[in-house]
Formats: structure tokens, sequence, C-alpha cells
């Protein structure tokens, strides 16, 4: 059937069930957007900057395990969008990424906007590419469809020019082609593998969002019950692990490489899964694990095993079936005396778990008490609380797969955009985004977007009036350097002018509330949940204006 491009392209969407595009418009996409109006099953959600929407399109894909559809204005657009993509690309978010530019043949013309739309994107997208054929475009869609959503997925980008969409399109529409990963090693292998762990005194596994991508919760705690390992989250932003499993012990690779090597260094035998060792900041540049360690590690991703660390065997596979397959090898492998030191290294963790939160008396923990106690046992939580995500994960602790979500990749501002993603896939949920209130204002006018195709997420605002994290890193830096403390600098302090999240929510029309003391509490908690429209929270946890 002969028609534009620009009907072509959202036909094809509509094809793959895509049911939102989420973006900022441009001239240069305005052909295809006046086009979409014309077809009501793709809801176009406008947001006021590309950051917001690349956030939001990220929340999406990561709570539906779905491509998201992500549409930025020309160069300028895609880099407003840039840290975030980064952030997707880190995370393997399946975005699928279109940006319309003014036309081939402009392309000699240097004009306003003109850029190398592809060569911005390469960076921070898995592939990227430009369509100049009119009767190319919508196989090129689907490998991009295809190519994200492949393990590794993450984001993919095609540049898509004003003419060749204007151009008369005939091709035809078919949905694209997901291919199915789900592979386990040869039996060998698996032998190999349990064989390499059985008899470990000191075991460790160290897992990371693989395990959540391929559906690995149950079998991995198998093995790690059968070994009796302790199990550390490394690149671990979703429900790989129930926090409150007596093994887990927490996370590792966030800023510095000594406490990651610290953890691992005494171990005899590691299982790595669906992660990459280490993504620190500041790594340690030498082997953290111990000479004699025997080293498993299983991962879709090929360039990920032994990118950093040497291993001792390396399994391109599918985390689930293959933990699975191990867990049955194991089941027949491992002794009398390996399943009761095993069975007495898990006795001893649940033993050293506390009955409650550790509750320190500050308004932060009261406020998490509260909410724990009025939230719905199904809570979706979106933390980029950062410096206040260990209270967080204390008294709301992730426990079901896919209902608890952090930042990964370093990009502030997610919280609040990825919590509206995540809420756009369920609906029916309550779903509430922690951030603090440097990260927030990355991307606070989200809540404009909120409020006009009525999200009802929820934020909370974990107010410390500064950068507090860098606080925090530059106390490090010092300590390693033997510089006495002073005063922290200046740019960190966030406390003047005041900001009055709260009045700011309000103005773009989202109910809010100021909250400075503990018998403010249940009140706001109660108000916040009390129905499904967005409702803010600016938690004065404490006061700002320390700095030198």
């Amino acid at each position: 059937m002969a028609r534009q491009g620009n009907a072509a392209i959202i036909e094809q969407f509509l094809a793959d069930g895509i049911p939102y595009m989420f973006g900022n418009p441009g001239t240069v996409e305005q052909g295809f957007l006046d086009a979409l109006e014309d077809y009501d099953d793709l809801q176009y959600i406008l947001t006021l900057q590309e950051t917001v929407a690349a956030g939001i399109a990220d929340g999406y894909a990561r709570a539906t395990g779905r491509p998201a559809l992500l549409q930025l204005h020309s160069g300028v657009g895609l880099g407003n969008a840039i840290g975030m993509l980064y952030q997707a690309k880190r995370g393997h978010s399946p975005l699928v990424v279109i940006a319309g530019e003014s036309g081939v043949k402009y392309e000699a013309m240097d004009a306003q906007m003109a850029a190398d739309l592809v060569a911005m994107a390469e960076p921070v997208t898995k592939y990227a590419t430009r369509v100049t054929d009119p009767n190319s475009v919508l196989r090129v869609l689907r490998r991009a469809m295809k190519m994200a959503m492949t393990a590794p997925r993450g984001p993919v980008f095609v540049s898509l020019p004003l003419d060749v969409l204007d151009a008369i399109n005939e091709e035809p529409v078919i949905p694209s082609t997901f291919l199915d990963t789900r592979t386990a090693p040869v039996r060998p292998l698996v032998e190999q593998a349990a064989g390499l762990l059985a008899g470990a005194e000191k075991p460790i596994i160290l897992v990371g969002d693989g395990v959540s991508a391929s559906g690995a919760q149950d079998e991995l705690v198998r093995v790690a019950e059968q070994l009796g390992a302790d199990v550390w989250g490394v690149d671990f932003s979703e429900v790989n692990l129930d926090a409150t499993h007596p093994l887990y012990r927490g996370q590792l690779g966030h800023m510095f490489g000594e406490v990651s090597a610290a953890a691992v260094r005494d171990a005899d035998a590691v299982l790595i899964v669906g992660t990459y060792v280490f993504p620190e900041v500041f790594p340690v540049l030498t082997n953290p694990f111990s000479k004699d360690a025997r080293i498993v590690h299983i991962d879709l991703d090929g360039y990920e095993i032994a990118k950093n660390h040497p291993v001792t065997l390396g399994l391109v596979a599918d985390p689930r079936a293959t933990l699975a397959a191990l867990g049955d090898e194991l089941e027949g492998r491992l002794s009398e005396t390996d399943r009761v030191n095993a069975f007495e290294r898990l006795e001893a963790r649940r033993r050293e778990q506390p009955t409650q939160p550790a509750d320190d008396g500050s308004l932060l923990s009261h406020f998490l008490r509260e909410l724990a106690a009025q939230a719905p046992e199904d809570v979706m939580v979106f933390d980029e609380a950062l410096t206040s995500a260990g209270p967080l994960n204390a008294h709301l602790p992730g426990r079901l797969p896919g209902h608890w979500f952090s930042t990964r990749g370093g990009s502030l501002g997610v919280g609040i955009p990825g919590a509206m993603g995540i809420k756009l896939a369920h609906p029916d949920k309550t779903v509430i985004g922690f951030t603090g209130d440097g990260g927030s204002m990355y991307t606070f006018q989200a809540l404009y977007t909120a409020v006009r195709h009525h999200i009802g997420a929820k934020f909370v605002i974990c107010n410390n009036r500064s950068y507090k994290l860098l606080d925090l890193n530059i106390e490090q830096y010092w300590r390693e350097r033997g510089v006495p403390e002073h005063a922290h600098p200046s740019p960190f302090d966030l406390s003047d002018p005041d900001l009055g999240f709260a009045d700011i929510a309000r103005g773009f029309g989202v109910d809010a509330l100021r909250v400075d003391e503990p018998g403010q509490v249940a009140d706001a908690v109660k108000r916040m949940l009390a129905d499904d429209k967005p409702f803010l929270i600016d938690l004065r946890i404490t006061e700002g204006g320390q700095h030198g």
C-alpha cells in the first residue's frame, strides 16, 4: 500500500505493539507527528525536555521488558538526551530512539541544527544508523527493534530525514522479529562449572541485572543455598535476589575498588552471573581475587566475561537455563560435608539478620517506617535516593521481581521520570520514585507530563540541601591523600537559595507537601497514598549551609 513514510512508520510501530511515543516535538519531525493524529492506538507522551522523555522511556522499558519508543528533535534534542541515553546503555534498556533531521537534500548546506546524528549517538547506543532510501525505512526500523531486544539489550538510534519520510513508501508492514536467546551450555561445561564450585569453603556469588532479565531469581537462590555462598550485587539495579535473603550481603562496584576487593579477596570459589567485575568509578587495577580462586562467569554478553579480570571458566549462556542445569549437577555432586557446611553458613547469616530495620531517630527513618506501614505490599519503588538509599532499602527492600528499580549509569535525574515510566507500564500499582534535591532538579519539569497524561506516580525528595554524595566522596579523597578535613567545597551546597519543591510542584499542578518534623509524617503519607494522582513530598532530612 502506497503512503508517505510518515504514516508507514506509525503503522510499523503499531504492528510491533508500541503503545507510547515519548518525546518532545520539533519542526523536522512535524510530518510524522501530524500523521500521528490519525492513529488513536499510539499515544504521544509529551515532555518539556528530551532528558525527561528518555528517563520515562527508560523506566517504561525496564518495567515491561519491551522496547520503548523515544522521539528526539534533531541534533539539539539528541544532545539533551545524551546523559540519559548513557544511563540506558549501561543498564541495557531496550530503547528505540528516532530523531528527525531536515533532509538528505540539505546535507551539503551545513544548515542550522545540522549535525552528524549517527556520530553523536554511537557512544551512547548499541547501534546507530541513518535512513536515506525511502523504501528502506521500515526494514531499518525492524532491524532496530530486533537489535534493541537482543541480549545484551540496549538503546538503538535511527535518524529519519524529513524528505525521506515525506516520500511515498511502499514497504509492507511486518511485525519485527525478536530473538529467543535462552541457551544453556553443553553438559560437560556444566559439569566443569559444578566441579569448580563444589567443595568450596569460602564461596561467593556476584550477580547483576542479567539475572533479572532472564528471570533467574529462583535458580539463583537454589545454587546460593546449595553452596552456602554469600551473594553480592554488582551493577545490581533490579530484584535479582530478595534483598531480605540471609545470604544477600549488599552491593559492590559503585565508587571505590578497595571496597569490592576487600569483599572478594578471601573467596576460594567465585560464581559471577549476569554482570561484569567491577564497574567502580575508581576501580582497583590489579586482580582483586585470590590467585588460587576458581572463577565461573555466566553471561549472555560475552564481551563482559573476563573483560577486566581472568576467569577459570566463561559460559556465554542464559543465566536461568544455566543456573538450573548447574543446580541439578550440584545436587548429585556435593558431598554430605559440603551440604552440612553450606547449611551452617546459611544459618550463621540468618542469625545475623536484624529483626527490624535500624532506627537512628532521624526524620528519614520515621518517614520510611510510616510509609512501609501504609504502602501496599506490592508497592513499586524507583530508588534514586543515593545517600538516603541505605535507610530506604532497609525499610522498603526490593523483594518482588519487577517491583524495585534503582538508578544505574551515574546520570542524575532519573528518579522522577523513571517512576513515571513504571507507572505507565503498571497503572494499577502504587509507584513511588525517590530522588534527592540535587538529582530532582535535572528533570523536575517531568511533573508537567505527569499531570498532562494523568500519570499517578508519587515522588519523595530526600532533601538534604546539598550534593551530599560529593561531600562523602571528597572526604574519601582527603583520607586517601592525607588531607586534613575542612569545609566542603561551596559548589556542593544547595541551601542558598532554598529550593521550595512543594511550591514548584504545585506550579506544575501536582499536589505537594513539605515535611519538616515527625509529627507531620503520618498525615503526609496518608495523603500521598489516598488517590491515584501524582503527589510529591519534600522531605527535609537535614539542613544545608554547612560548606565553606
